[in-house]
């Protein structure tokens, strides 16, 4: 992690995993993963719900309201 200007850069991965496979075809997920410190810095807990939002070529994730 660095920061950059005001804005703190995080490093992540993006994994693609086999969600299913039937027959012969697979299905992927994908998944981001993200250090637990950052996890814990912003008060989210595992199983919690997410949103998403796409804002050019970028992925804004927050906690969700429900």
């Amino acid at each position: 992690m660095f920061i950059y200007k005001r804005y703190r850069i995080i490093a992540m991965k993006l994994q693609r995993q086999l969600s299913k496979k039937i027959g012969d075809k697979e299905y992927d997920k994908w998944v981001i993963v993200v250090k637990p410190k950052i996890i814990e810095e912003l008060g989210w807990k595992g199983g919690q719900k997410l949103k998403g939002e796409i804002k050019g070529n970028k992925l804004v994730v927050e906690k969700s309201d429900e």
